[in-house]
């Protein structure tokens, strides 16, 4: 069975990690992103995993792009069965030293970026009464922190706008899905072309992740559709913690995450700022942090291997279970 798939921002960090990790599960994936030289790299490997790749060359903050890219994909490929939302920019530096220009070119591509596509999306899939979009969203959708307030916000504002869109969907009977898979820092290439006003290397927080730990939960989103799914034991921490502390959070963020988004032994690391123009060249899935990036994450697992997961727990609840009734009948 052909299944379509289009991945923004597919040609590098997290994107370029989920492009070929659909394809190697059997999809055709489209590759949008601005940069001609990493989308194309991308759809090479959509060929070399033996799949049809489609190489589109756009910016997510113009709509009219993003429908004609849509078009494309419809032409040449078919019918779109999934649409991943995953195009970010981002400005590292105080809110008040922040160019308003640099701040809103942010919010227009990784907010509106995401609006466009899945108006996109859902402008077709909806007629068809099929098909699934995927949010990329992050945890700092749910905690903003210093120094980031461009990219917090949008996250912000993907959450609100996708539980608006879903409860449309779901008013309507619509059998159209619309997912939320919400990210832990990942070592990605971003951190080596945000535009930065910070003395050092901006890095992610710690626990860093690789990106295909998140591109691995896409996938499995995309194959087994959920509404929302937290990748990470440091999502689920940030976000529970959150809601029980807001104000120790707000203290913590303050005390922390200023030095904590900035690494000193990474500097020269720069390849220079992919805001409003694209960086030449195919830069891959990967940034500068595999020494401290981790590949596996058990929370993760468990959201690949759900049923596995329950299966376990139910077999130790009932071995838990028969345990206390032995105990209980000798006593």
């Amino acid at each position: 069975m052909t299944r379509v798939a289009v991945v923004t921002g597919g040609s590098a960090g997290l994107g370029r990690a989920t492009v070929r990790e659909l394809a190697a599960r059997g999809w055709d994936v489209a590759v949008l992103a601005r940069g001609k030289d990493g989308v194309d790299a991308a759809v090479a490997e959509v060929e070399a995993a033996g799949r049809r790749g489609l190489a589109l060359i756009a910016d997510v903050a113009d709509r009219e792009a993003v429908e004609a890219a849509a078009d494309r994909v419809e032409q040449e490929l078919g019918p779109i069965d999934l649409w991943v939302n995953d195009v970010m920019v981002g400005v590292f530096s105080r809110f008040l030293d922040t160019d308003p220009d640099d701040f809103e070119r942010a919010l227009h591509v990784t907010y509106l970026g995401c609006v466009n596509g899945t108006r996109a999306a859902l402008s077709r899939m909806v007629a068809r009464d099929r098909g699934q979009v995927i949010q990329v969203g992050s945890a700092l959708g749910f905690r903003g922190i210093p120094l980031q307030a461009a990219y917090c916000g949008a996250k912000h504002a993907i959450v609100g706008f996708t539980e608006s869109v879903v409860g449309e969907l779901l008013q309507q009977g619509s059998a159209v899905k619309v997912s939320r898979v919400d990210m832990p820092a990942l070592n990605t290439i971003q951190f080596q072309w945000v535009k930065s006003g910070l003395p050092h290397q901006p890095q992610p927080v710690a626990p860093i992740y690789q990106p295909e730990v998140g591109a691995r939960a896409i996938a499995t989103v995309a194959e087994r559709p959920r509404a929302r799914t937290w990748v990470g034991e440091s999502t689920v921490y940030t976000i529970l913690g959150n809601r029980i502390s807001g104000r120790f959070a707000d203290w913590y963020a303050a005390k922390t995450l200023v030095s904590g988004q900035q690494d000193p032994a990474k500097d020269g690391s720069m390849l220079g700022t992919n805001l409003y123009d694209p960086i030449p060249g195919d830069h891959g899935a990967h940034g500068v942090f595999d020494d401290s990036a981790h590949a596996w994450s058990p929370q993760t697992w468990w959201v690949e291997h759900r049923r596995v997961g329950n299966a376990l727990i139910g077999a130790v609840l009932g071995a838990a279970g028969a345990v206390a009734i032995a105990a209980g009948r000798r006593g």
